[in-house]
């Protein structure tokens, strides 16, 4: 009997289900259950597990796309496909994952540290959140409206991207990319943005 293929593409959801809408990458990918990717594609919530997820790009992917909420600026539940710079492996050892959300930078550089080979190609489906508690804050779970309503476009964004990607690892998918300053509509996701990484 032949081996099932490995997964050539991961989408990872990350973030603190515990605070607010740090939740919204879990969120994703449990909507994902209702609306399964293709089976090369291999999804996981790693919630505030920084290592794992390092360890997990190791794997052989083409590409991975991590699910997260970043303030960049917009209305909140504004969806932007980020392309985050490559770590710099001449920087000495990475810092470990922070204990409340990962920073997907960091996670970068931890896996470029851990591992020998090349990483996958990375993109970030970030969500801007409305409510994030800040320092030692008392758990806060659950969505704020936007948030909540930016669950779905992001399962739809997901469902367009992950074809273009398994076919093509350096492509850019094709979803709209309007001027991160004024966001537009696009067709079936509203509000998606584009833009270079921004530290968090």
């Amino acid at each position: 009997m032949t081996p099932p293929a490995r997964p050539r593409l991961l989408v990872a959801g990350v973030g603190n289900i515990f605070l607010a809408d740090d939740a919204f990458g879990p969120e994703v990918i449990q909507a994902l259950r209702h609306r399964p990717l293709p089976p090369d594609v291999r999804v996981r919530d790693f919630g505030i597990r920084g290592l794992d997820l390092a360890y997990e790009l190791l794997d052989g992917y083409g590409t991975a796309v991590l699910v997260d909420a970043a303030p960049r600026g917009h209305e909140p539940g504004t969806l932007s496909l980020i392309a985050p710079e490559p770590p710099d492996t001449t920087a000495g050892a990475a810092a470990p994952p922070e204990a409340h959300g990962m920073d997907p930078a960091k996670v970068l550089a931890l896996a470029a540290h851990l591992g020998d080979g090349p990483l996958p190609r990375v993109l970030v489906l970030a969500c801007e959140p409305q409510v994030r508690p800040r320092g030692d804050e008392d758990i806060m779970p659950g969505l704020s409206a936007p948030v909540r309503a930016a669950v779905a476009h992001a399962v739809e964004a997901l469902h367009t991207m992950v074809p273009v990607l398994l076919a093509d690892p350096d492509a850019v998918p094709p979803l709209g990319r309007p001027e991160e300053n004024t966001p537009a509509p696009t067709a079936g996701l509203p509000h998606l943005t584009a833009g270079a990484a921004e530290d968090r």
